[in-house]
Formats: C-alpha cells, sequence, structure tokens
C-alpha cells in the first residue's frame, strides 16, 4: 500500500509540473506566471547605466529578468544567466540579473554571474530563495598589497538611507522585503553576497556566502530575523600575514542601524575582517537612542579573525556561547550598556574582552586561554565634541559585573583603569598569570571578593601587595602547572542562565571540516579577493631567508608545477615539483619587481579566480608577483 501511494505521489508530481509551462529567456523578459526555465546558459548584458552610484534608487533598476506577481514559482533548473563575457573584469560589472516584485513568490535553482546585482527583490514579501547560486558577480580590484595596506580599500556601511549599500554589488540585494527565506544558496568570488534594507521577520539559513571580499551577511534597520546555520567565512580584506591586520570593515556578518532583536546563532563565520560587526547608526551617534539591541549571538565560531572576533558598539546585547579563538579583540564591546558576555570561549587573543565607555554589562562563565590580556575595562578623559551620543548619554566605565570566569595561562587577566563599581566577585579561577590586575589610572570602589587565585607561593604573594584589590578570598594550591579544563564545564552547567536558542530540525553543521586549513595565516589576499583553495596559488612564507630571498608555498589541490617565466629574479632552488610544495626564490637586486609564472596540471577539475572550471590534466598557468 505504502508503495502505491508513493508511486501515485509520483505521478501527480510528474503530472503538475507538466502543466507549469518551460520558456527561453530572452533579454527583458517579464515573468508574471509559475514557470520552468530550460536550463541552459544565457549570455545577457546587464544594463551598463546600472552601476549604483549614491544616491541609488532600486526602484529604476532595469534587470534583464523580471518576476513581476504573486503567488508565483519560477524554477530555473539550474539556468545560468551570464551578464559579462570573460574577459571584463568583475569592478566593470554593472546591471540586475533577476528583479523580484510581488508578494509569495519562490525564485529556485538560479544561477547568474556577471552582474553589480545578480538579484534584487523590493518590497517582496513571503520571498523565498532556494538553493540559488549568484557567484562570481561585482566585486572591486584591492589596491593593498602583501607589503602594505592602502586605505582606499576601506568599506564604510555608515549610511545606507539613499541605498548606498548598492554600490558596492551584491549576490542577493533585498530592500524591504518582510518575511522572507532565504536558504541553501551560495554566494563567492563577489564583494558582498545577501544585504538586507529594512527586511524584517527573514529565516537565512542553509547558506554558503564565503571567500568574498565584503560581507557574508549585512542588514541595516532589519530586525525580528534569524541567521542560522550558515557558513560564513573569510569574507575579509585588509590582511597581510605577519605584515598587517586591517580587516578594513570586512565581516562575516553586519547588523547596522537599528537592527535589533535579531537571532544570529550556529553559524561559522571565521577568518573575516570582524567575524561579527555591529554597530547602533549614525542616528543613535546624533541623537543618543535606539541602539542596534537585543540580538542573541548564541553557538557561532567567530574565529580567526584579523581584528574583531565579535564588535557590539552603543547597544546591548546578548553574546553567549561561541567560540572565538585567534582575535586581535575576541569581543570589542565599546560604549555597550547592559550586554550579557556569558559561557563564550575565548583563547589566543590579544585581549580576550574590551570595553570601554561602558555601563552594567555582564562578563560570566567564559573561558579565557592564553590571551594576552583577559578583560579590559576602561574611559578616556574626554569624548569627540561631534558625538550627539556622548553629550546625551552617561558614557563613564562603570558598574560592570565579572563572574565565574576561568582564566588559564593568561598574561594580565584583568587591566581596569578609571572605571567605577567594578565587581570582580564570585568564583573566578585565575590560573598562571604574570600579572593579576594592570590599572593605569586609579579605580573608584574596585571589589574583589570570593576568587581563586592558583600559582606559585612567589606569584601570589606579589600580587597581594595590590592594595586595589582588597579585601580578598583567594585559595592557593600551589599547582603552577594545572590547566583548568575540567573546572569549567561545571561553572557551565551549574547556573540556571544557559538557555540557548532552538537549531532548526533541516539546519545544517556549520563548522569547518576538520582537514581544512584553520588560523590567519591561511588568510592569503589577492588583487580581487581571499584565496579559496580551488587553484594553485604560490604565496610566500612569513620570513625571507638570507636577506632578500622568498620562500614560496606552492598551494592548492594535488599536482605538479614548472616554471615557465621568470623576471626579476636570480636562482630559483626548484623549476619544477609537486603541489603541495615550496620553493626558494633569490631576489635580484637590480630588479624593482618580482614576476614568476607557472603551468600547473592538476590531478582533479580546479577552479579559476573568476569562476571557470579548468578539467583535470589541463595546464593551468598562474603567476607570483612582488612589486615596488
Amino acid at each position: 500500500m505504502r508503495h502505491l501511494l508513493l508511486f501515485l505521489l509520483s505521478l501527480a508530481g510528474s503530472f503538475l509540473s507538466a502543466q507549469v509551462p518551460e520558456i527561453t529567456l530572452t533579454k527583458g523578459l517579464i515573468i508574471k506566471q509559475s514557470c520552468r526555465i530550460k536550463a541552459q546558459t544565457y549570455t545577457l548584458a546587464g544594463n551598463p547605466a546600472d552601476k549604483f552610484e549614491p544616491p541609488a534608487d532600486p526602484a529604476k533598476a532595469i534587470a534583464v529578468i523580471t518576476i513581476m506577481g504573486d503567488h508565483l514559482t519560477v524554477d530555473f533548473q539550474n539556468a545560468e544567466l551570464r551578464g559579462a563575457l570573460s574577459q571584463i573584469r568583475p569592478d566593470e560589472f554593472t546591471g540586475v540579473a533577476i528583479r523580484v516584485q510581488g508578494q509569495h513568490v519562490t525564485v529556485k535553482n538560479a544561477r547568474a554571474r556577471g552582474y553589480k546585482i545578480a538579484l534584487l527583490a523590493t518590497g517582496a514579501d513571503h520571498l523565498t530563495l532556494e538553493n540559488c547560486d549568484f557567484s562570481y558577480n561585482y566585486r572591486p580590484r584591492l589596491l593593498s598589497t602583501r607589503e602594505k595596506e592602502d586605505e582606499a580599500d576601506w568599506l564604510s556601511y555608515h549610511h545606507n538611507e539613499q541605498q548606498e549599500w548598492m554600490r558596492y554589488g551584491a549576490g542577493i540585494y533585498l530592500d524591504s522585503c518582510q518575511q522572507t527565506i532565504v536558504k541553501d544558496c551560495r554566494v563567492t568570488g563577489g564583494q558582498n553576497a545577501l544585504l538586507l534594507v529594512g527586511c524584517n521577520d527573514a529565516l537565512i539559513y542553509n547558506n554558503t556566502f564565503h571567500f568574498n571580499s565584503g560581507l557574508g551577511i549585512g542588514l541595516y534597520r532589519s530586525s525580528r530575523n534569524r541567521l542560522m546555520h550558515n557558513f560564513l567565512d573569510w569574507n575579509v580584506r585588509g590582511y597581510s600575514h605577519g605584515v598587517y591586520q586591517r580587516g578594513q570593515d570586512s565581516a562575516g556578518l553586519l547588523l547596522y542601524e537599528q537592527s535589533s532583536n535579531n537571532t544570529i546563532a550556529y553559524n561559522s563565520a571565521t577568518h573575516s575582517g570582524d567575524g561579527l560587526f555591529l554597530w547602533a547608526g549614525q542616528s543613535t551617534m546624533d541623537s543618543g537612542q535606539g541602539g542596534c539591541n537585543d540580538n542573541f549571538i548564541f553557538g557561532n565560531d567567530f574565529s580567526c579573525a584579523p581584528t574583531n572576533g565579535v564588535e557590539v558598539t552603543f547597544s546591548r546585547n546578548r553574546i553567549q556561547g561561541n567560540i572565538i579563538t585567534e582575535c586581535t579583540y575576541g569581543i570589542w564591546a565599546g560604549y555597550s550598556y547592559q550586554t550579557v558576555i556569558m559561557g563564550n570561549l575565548i583563547t589566543n587573543c590579544r585581549t580576550g574582552v574590551a570595553i570601554e565607555h561602558g555601563q552594567q554589562d555582564t562578563i560570566r562563565q567564559n573561558y579565557f586561554g592564553d590571551d594576552s590580556t583577559g578583560v579590559q575595562l576602561w574611559m578616556r578623559a574626554e569624548q569627540p565634541q561631534d558625538w550627539g551620543y556622548a553629550q546625551k548619554r552617561d558614557t563613564r566605565s562603570r558598574d560592570h559585573n565579572v563572574d565565574r570566569n576561568v582564566f588559564a595561562g593568561v598574561r594580565k587577566p584583568l587591566k581596569i583603569s578609571a572605571s567605577h563599581n567594578i565587581s570582580i566577585n564570585g568564583e573566578n579561577l585565575f590560573f598562571q598569570f604574570d600579572q593579576l590586575l594592570a590599572a593605569t589610572q586609579p579605580n573608584e570602589n574596585l571589589r574583589f571578593v570570593r576568587n581563586d587565585l592558583f600559582g606559585s607561593s612567589a606569584q601570589l604573594s606579589a600580587t597581594w601587595q595590590q592594595a586595589e584589590l582588597a579585601p580578598w578570598k583567594s585559595v592557593n594550591f600551589n599547582h603552577a602547572d594545572q590547566r583548568p579544563t575540567d573546572l569549567y564545564a561545571p561553572l557551565q552547567t551549574s547556573y540556571g542562565e544557559l538557555h540557548e536558542p532552538d537549531s532548526l530540525a533541516d539546519g545544517m553543521l556549520a563548522v569547518l571540516a576538520p582537514e581544512h586549513p584553520r588560523g590567519r595565516q591561511w588568510i592569503m589576499m589577492g588583487e580581487w579577493g581571499p584565496y579559496d583553495f580551488r587553484r594553485p596559488l604560490a604565496m610566500p612564507g612569513t620570513d625571507t631567508v638570507r636577506g632578500g630571498n622568498y620562500v614560496l608555498r606552492l598551494l592548492g589541490p594535488p599536482g605538479t608545477w614548472r616554471l615557465v617565466k621568470r623576471d626579476g629574479a636570480g636562482r630559483v632552488s626548484a623549476g619544477e615539483g609537486r603541489v603541495p610544495g615550496q620553493m626558494v626564490v633569490e631576489r635580484d637586486p637590480a630588479q624593482a619587481a618580482v614576476r614568476l609564472e607557472f603551468e600547473y596540471i592538476g590531478a582533479q577539475a580546479i577552479m579559476t579566480e573568476w569562476g571557470e572550471p579548468v578539467a583535470a590534466g589541463k595546464p593551468y598557468r598562474f603567476d607570483f608577483q612582488i612589486k615596488k
């Protein structure tokens, strides 16, 4: 009986599918009914006038294809729109591939590349985008090099009241779309993957938005959205390992200007400029009111950010249960208030949690491991005179509570200056520290009670001399080499405040695979964005040898390489080899630049920087350059 039922359902599905017309795309086509698109590649140029320099007007955008109407389903059946020929640079892409206007529209299995914006939807409530690939669209050429940053590469998302964000392009740009669903979509090789402006109550999940040079997901005046189970890794620019680490306001996730009550959970947003970047907005800076408040940031991996794993400023939020390792700042929460930072793993950061001019923040039950500084709280003597926020709000550093945390191998667990009513109170555990408290300016009413210190007798004796930390309750087990990992789990479960958002029943596990490269040394930038490990690459190591020689790593999928051309270089250690591998290049001091050209033959198919496949066994040329 069950097999008969499945057979009948299959027949019914085939019948219904046959009733939906299959059409061929032409430029300027307006689709007003449910349909299927004939599966082929369509070369349809975008409107050259649509570069979207601000102020931009989405209503005036002329799309290649427009979907207009209510209660429509358009299945592209993996048909691909190509807006530009391969020889056109991605910073010259223009126009919109697909525009959606209407209610309850579903677009699935679409592909579009070579446009300024792949899909633009305005006022399209209850829109569903499913299994779409909008990779390899607009991205600017980056001016920063391995040797030197160029500040022209900095992004600015501070203003978008007149659609200024459109100038940056996007795989998906949603304007004033309510209750949208975006699932199982992919954007790579662009600047921005998904931008939401004035969009509320959306569900964004199971997407892969990675290896872009700007943002994975960006929100502006968008609230009550759920961003869950997404891969948002390597959305980055402004980084050269061992040379500079700037990020240039790129991020895995961006929340700007009155974007509140969003749930951000179970995402992987590693190796991005910031893992998450949240800013209250210019209206808050001018008026002192509002903010990006009450966002719940739970269970994400924000590791390996050149700047901040999480940046939340001028707002009130909850940051709980996240993994934040190898960042300059684990959490930067300047001017935050009533923010809860709880149950996070924060390790190998320069500073674990940094809060300037914050009030009534709670730092509880976190594990700080091998950071240079654990918690830093402070205030400056003066505020910028042009900040309305500073004129209308209390901006003292005051009334913070730091309790039940573990500090293991943190050189300076506490760095607190010019702050009021700070409580280090409630079974904090301090292991293997150099200096328990660093204070460059006096604090008022700093309380340090009911904490446990682990260290040598000499270390504890020196710590006792810090007059600001009386009265004490410390326990000296004299186990300087003890690691407290066995003590942290009980701290996580012994208090009833660790509530968490429900994961989605069909939500994917968004974590980097164990074999995937991990660590900031694997952020490798080129002229057009971050390296994505899908093709061969020659990259110098962090050190030179013998003064002017370079050790080059030959990275990428398994294969062989040979050197076919060299300029500005002397001897090389090898002229051919295997990938991955390395070679040593002698720099010719008489030459202003170095350029090496390689030929690679892969054991498997690869993908070029422009998203073009190269079959296994087919030669592929790539180069390495150092410019003066």
